[in-house]
């Protein structure tokens, strides 16, 4: 690590990376993010009860300073939890919250400061280039960051008279001064939305956010197994979209109409105008899924595969909503979260149901 990382008035940026059994990417992560030239910063990782050659891994780069993030407190997520830590030994002016499974371009830290300080934003956030594997995988995942770059649009979110709020936490930089206004992940403790939770305390405070698709900075591999993906969606889904039954709904009969529509065309024999107009029909839906499907910089190939991904969407979208209102608790990274807690409080409010129902999915 470069000695300019840190000076006697402190770094400017404070790196901040939480950490549960992360030996397949923290090295690369770390490798990244080591280098990084034109600013002073400092890099602390959070072994978040890491049962892993984790904490070695981070002990072999110099200069990086690991901590632990402690026994979790109750109504804290791990994340959350392990962040705040992290928080209190930094001490640069900007904190930079970023997942060890993130791989950080050259120069990226400088000029991504840079950007918000040009912006005059007190809170920046990249949405990192998906590094996809796997049908499954390439095939929904461009969907659903489709979907939420049409929910939450970088446009409006970066637009200070907008109420629209938005952040990816595999890449969130915020001054330490806006942090600690907002009462930083303390405030929003057992939200399993962490990230977005962040965004919307800082809007609300005034502050400016600005948030875009940040394939030029920062790339990550999110899932390494679809059970990694189901279960890590599941946790996410159902609060990211207010209404998930009804997009699960209108996602499978948009897949039903595109592939039917298809096999109605090649069967249709000598009805050549039903098949022309089958075939315009199928066109315009196929276009228009193509349009928000281009959002999600998923490259050529995933786009092409993204159709089949709709029916896994909407599994998800159902599984997460089912284990939301039935069973009222996700588990993720081994520790079981309650649903209702991690709701926002508005939320929580007009949820209420009886005790001891239940659902199986």
């Amino acid at each position: 690590m470069q000695p300019s990382l840190s000076d006697s008035a402190g770094p400017e940026v404070s790196v901040i990376v939480p950490a549960r059994n992360e030996e397949a990417c923290l090295g690369a992560c770390l490798a990244s993010l080591a280098g990084q030239p034109g600013v002073s910063f400092e890099i602390i990782v959070v072994d978040d009860g890491s049962t892993d050659r984790t904490s070695e891994i981070a002990h072999s780069f110099a200069g990086v300073k690991l901590i632990e993030a402690g026994p979790l407190p109750d109504g804290w997520s791990g994340k959350s939890n392990a962040v705040y830590a992290g928080a209190q030994q930094a001490r640069g002016q900007w904190l930079l919250f970023t997942d060890a499974d993130t791989v950080h371009l050259p120069g990226s830290l400088a000029r991504s400061l840079a950007e918000a300080k040009h912006h005059g934003a007190e809170m920046l956030s990249y949405s990192p280039a998906q590094e996809l594997h796997g049908f499954a995988e390439r095939a929904v995942m461009p969907v659903i960051f489709a979907e939420l770059a049409a929910k939450y649009k970088p446009r409006e979110v970066s637009d200070p008279n907008s109420p629209a709020a938005a952040a990816n936490g595999q890449y969130l930089l915020i001054t330490r001064a806006a942090y600690d206004a907002v009462g930083g992940h303390a405030a929003i403790a057992a939200s399993l939305l962490e990230d977005v939770e962040l965004a919307r305390a800082v809007k609300r405070s005034g502050r400016r956010i600005r948030f875009r698709f940040g394939g030029d900075a920062v790339c990550t591999r999110m899932y390494r197994s679809f059970a990694q993906l189901v279960e890590g969606w599941t946790k996410n889904l159902a609060l990211l979209f207010k209404a998930p039954a009804w997009l699960a709904l209108t996602r499978l009969i948009e897949f039903l109409a595109i592939v039917c529509g298809l096999a109605f065309v090649a069967l249709s024999g000598s009805a050549v105008w039903l098949a022309v107009l089958a075939g315009i029909a199928v066109t315009l839906i196929y276009l228009n899924f193509l349009r928000r499907i281009l959002k999600a910089h998923a490259g050529a190939t995933s786009s092409a595969l993204a159709v089949f991904g709709l029916p896994i969407f909407s599994y998800l979208l159902l599984r997460s909503k089912l284990y939301y209102k039935w069973r009222r608790s996700v588990t993720w990274k081994g520790r079981r979260y309650s649903t209702e807690a991690s709701k926002p409080q508005e939320e929580r409010r007009t949820s209420a149901r009886p005790a001891g129902e239940r659902w199986s999915i």
